[in-house]
């Protein structure tokens, strides 16, 4: 079954681009921005939320706020037998990942990482690593961004507790 394509207009996309730029912004405030009334504008994202064309709204944190002091970037090659899918199971299962997508190039995959630390990262490389299907993986780690709006520099969820500090919470380990 195709999917017939969603109507977006200019006025579509101008709502879509306020949204991204400050997603609290009232739709009072974008249909002053655009030149519709507040009802229309929320019509119109209600329309977008139910066509699959705005797909949520998140908030993007500091990550080092959240205790992710350390990023990477890891690529992954897979044996030929492991499947998109089986790979897809496996980064479910790491709190640490923060997206993972198949590529074009060597490498299988490619794996963003975010971790309490060095030593953090590396126990979650190797548990990557002691995956069956997995060939061999190349980490980069990120020493800052240039882009500092970009999704990428924000993060979603807290970094899981560091097993040391929870049993020392003086922080005298």
């Amino acid at each position: 079954m195709t999917q017939r394509p969603v109507p977006f207009d200019a006025l579509d996309r101008k709502i879509v681009a306020a949204l991204v730029e400050n997603a609290r912004t009232s739709f009072t405030e974008i249909g002053a921005a655009v030149g519709l009334s507040a009802t229309a504008v929320k019509r119109r994202v209600d329309r977008m939320r139910e066509d699959g064309v705005i797909t949520g709204f998140t908030t993007t944190v500091r990550p080092s706020a959240l205790g992710w002091r350390t990023e990477a970037y890891v690529e992954v090659y897979c044996d030929s037998a492991a499947p998109p899918r089986r790979l897809a199971e496996v980064v479910r299962d790491y709190p640490e990942i923060m997206a993972a997508m198949t590529v074009t190039g060597g490498a299988d995959a490619l794996l963003h990482v975010r971790a309490r630390d060095v030593e953090h990262f590396e126990e979650v490389l190797e548990r990557i690593r002691a995956e069956p299907f997995i060939r061999k993986t190349i980490s980069y780690m990120v020493l800052s961004h240039l882009l500092t709006a970009s999704p990428e520099a924000g993060a979603a969820l807290a970094a899981p507790e560091d097993p040391a500090a929870a049993a020392d919470p003086t922080g005298d380990a």
